[in-house]
């Protein structure tokens, strides 16, 4: 029998190419069907590596759940975006390659993220997700999410 580790902790520079096929095969996975083929495209292209070690380097916070040292997800959180919700902080993203879904990851990457916005001093969390993302809303509602505000995001 073998043992895996699994571990969550905030991602360095030289996590950035993993994050960035996590980021590119969980976007297909979650959006294929929902955002237009040109724009997902568009959008998938913008986020290489050079974004990701960028974004590790600003001080962005970037954390990572790996197994046995290979990342399988990530998670980005800061300050509410959205000033005129009350809650101060927010998951921007939160994602995990496709076969690592369903097992209990997810749930352990959130709450370390909410955690992290806690010991930050940032009290309640803001998650953007698109209606029509089924399983990224039963996933924020058996979490206690509840839908308190909707936006617009224009595709193409």
């Amino acid at each position: 029998m073998k043992t895996l580790s699994i571990d969550i902790r905030k991602a360095d520079p030289h996590d950035a190419e993993a994050i960035a096929g996590v980021h590119h095969d969980a976007w297909v996975g979650a959006y294929a069907g929902l955002i237009p083929h040109t724009a997902l495209n568009s959008m998938l292209s913008r986020r290489g590596v050079q974004w990701w070690e960028k974004a590790i380097r600003r001080a962005a916070s970037v954390l990572v759940v790996e197994i046995d040292g290979d990342v399988v997800g990530y998670a980005t959180l800061g300050r509410n975006r959205a000033h005129d919700l009350p809650q101060d902080g927010e998951i921007y993203e939160l994602y995990l390659l496709p076969e690592y879904q369903g097992i209990g990851l997810g749930t352990r990457l959130f709450k370390a993220a909410r955690d992290r916005l806690k010991a930050h001093g940032l009290s309640g969390l803001v998650v953007w997700a698109l209606e029509d993302n089924e399983g990224a809303r039963a996933f924020y509602e058996g979490a206690g999410g509840r839908d308190v505000a909707e936006g617009v995001e224009i595709f193409d």
